[in-house]
């Protein structure tokens, strides 16, 4: 896999929420309008510490992993590429669009992320090795390839807008999670739990009966 997909490429989603993203893209392009001006962000895998923590995200949670137990848990053979991005290069990305001139982004697709970060799941799990101590990398029962495999070029965007440069890394993240992870002393049942999962907190409100059948909440 030499070639980096760029906003050109055909879509290939392989699960709903993909799917999901591709139809909104398709069905809203074409009301753009002098009244109506879209911007479709792209954004690669998130990582980093933020005021709602997301642990179902490759790189908080191998490092939720070895902060919590020592081990490094690998759910996939390690092998997928994934483009990852910090949340607060995200949050820019976005600023930097809609500050923009209409003519530069009006009715485009973006990628969000950092070129140089289309890492292998296995090479995120040495980093975070790397940065925790006394961890090691293991493989789940059942690990297998996972059919979510690609690698992005993400140069577009800061190259139509200088003002968006993208400041975090893997590494850099990576050591910004363990200094959280220290700081709040997270346990695995926090991380494992429904409390910052987000479909195992949609499950648990629909248990608790806070949500109905529809995913609207109950009055």
């Amino acid at each position: 896999m030499d070639d980096k997909l760029t906003e050109e490429a055909p879509f290939n989603p392989v699960t709903p929420y993909g799917k999901s993203k591709v139809w909104t893209e398709r069905d809203v392009s074409p009301m753009a309008d002098d009244n109506f001006s879209p911007t479709f962000l792209r954004n690669a895998t998130a990582y980093g510490v933020s005021p709602r923590l997301r642990f179902d995200l490759v790189l908080n949670n191998l490092a939720a992993w070895a902060f919590t137990t020592g081990k490094i848990l690998m759910k996939s053979d390690g092998s997928p590429w994934r483009p990852i991005v910090h949340i607060r290069d995200i949050a820019s990305a976005f600023l930097a669009v809609v500050g923009a001139p209409h003519e530069l982004v009006h009715n485009k697709a973006f990628n969000v992320g950092v070129t140089e970060d289309n890492l292998q799941i296995r090479d995120i799990a040495r980093i975070v090795g790397q940065t925790i101590p006394d961890c090691s990398i293991q493989f789940a029962d059942g690990a297998s390839p996972d059919a979510r495999n690609y690698r992005v070029n993400c140069d577009r965007l800061s190259e139509t807008l200088p003002s968006f440069q993208p400041q975090w890394n893997a590494r850099l993240g990576a050591q910004e999670l363990y200094e959280a992870y220290k700081k709040y002393g997270i346990t695995l049942e926090d991380f494992e739990g429904p409390r910052y999962q987000r479909i195992g907190h949609i499950r648990k409100l629909i248990e608790d009966g806070a949500l109905d059948a529809d995913l609207r909440f109950v009055s």
